[in-house]
């Protein structure tokens, strides 16, 4: 019980804004149920909690209900502040998932233009949904398409992202090259019993990887809210600056959050 209550569920479709690590005053636009997670991971370090603890009653926003609410908190961020610096897609779950989701991203883009035009649209995905070409088309038409990638170690994937369907990890690569430098990959770094990617078994191959990708950045974080799993430790600031350094010895754009 305690993990579930530690975890966080946001509103939806609209919540914020908050002040994010990476990007700044953030208005968050949560494609999934108000009341539950619905993704296509289930992480062990999710801020949101197990899928399985999570489940939602409610059903998806429409695309309707997302453009009313949006353009409606638009309006009062313009008359009353604070301007926002990013549109953010996150919230409870994989936002690529809604069936509309092309066309939400379309919707957003337009009401950016119309309130505030030097916002950047971000979408946080898992990136299980990319091959998809409608999602890959529209992640091609906002600023900052950012994509997790935790590894290149299937067993690491499947014991912390745990994948609750098909994930075909070469595909997924040649996804993100697909992007063809519009993309920024997003990593986790952490530790915990039987788990830590932070070592040079891991690390090495990941930065072969990105090389062969080549992002327009790399953002690489640890834990830094409360997780389903107790067990698990922040990656070391040494450690996250090793890593940082080498992704730009590579000649890639990399910021670090702690």
């Amino acid at each position: 019980m305690q993990a579930v209550m530690s975890t966080i569920i946001y509103p939806s479709p609209i919540f914020g804004p908050v002040h994010s690590r990476r990007l700044g005053v953030s208005l968050g636009i949560n494609l999934l149920p108000a009341d539950g997670k619905v993704c296509t991971f289930d992480c062990i370090y999710c801020e949101c909690g197990f899928n399985a603890d999570r489940r939602p009653t409610l059903p998806l926003p429409t695309r309707e209900q997302v453009a009313a609410a949006l353009e409606a908190r638009l309006k009062d961020m313009l008359q009353n502040g604070p301007s926002p610096d990013v549109l953010t897609f996150a919230g409870n779950g994989e936002p690529t998932i809604h069936p509309q989701f092309a066309e939400i991203i379309d919707d957003t883009l337009q009401l950016r233009d119309r309130y505030f035009p030097k916002a950047r649209v971000s979408v946080l995905s898992n990136a299980t949904q990319i091959l998809r070409p409608e999602v890959h088309s529209a992640l091609m038409r906002i600023d900052n398409n950012i994509q997790k990638l935790d590894t290149v170690s299937r067993a690491y994937i499947n014991k912390v992202d745990r994948p609750t369907g098909h994930y075909d990890l070469e595909n997924i690569i040649e996804g993100l090259k697909a992007f063809q430098g519009h993309v920024v990959i997003q990593t986790m770094f952490m530790k915990g019993p039987g788990v830590d990617n932070t070592g040079e078994e891991f690390v090495s191959p990941w930065l072969q990887t990105v090389e062969y990708i080549r992002p327009r950045q790399v953002m690489i974080y640890t834990i830094d809210r409360e997780t389903p799993d107790k067990t698990l430790q922040k990656a070391t600031h040494e450690q996250l600056d090793s890593i940082r350094d080498r992704v730009v010895a590579a000649g890639i754009d990399c910021q670090a959050s702690y």
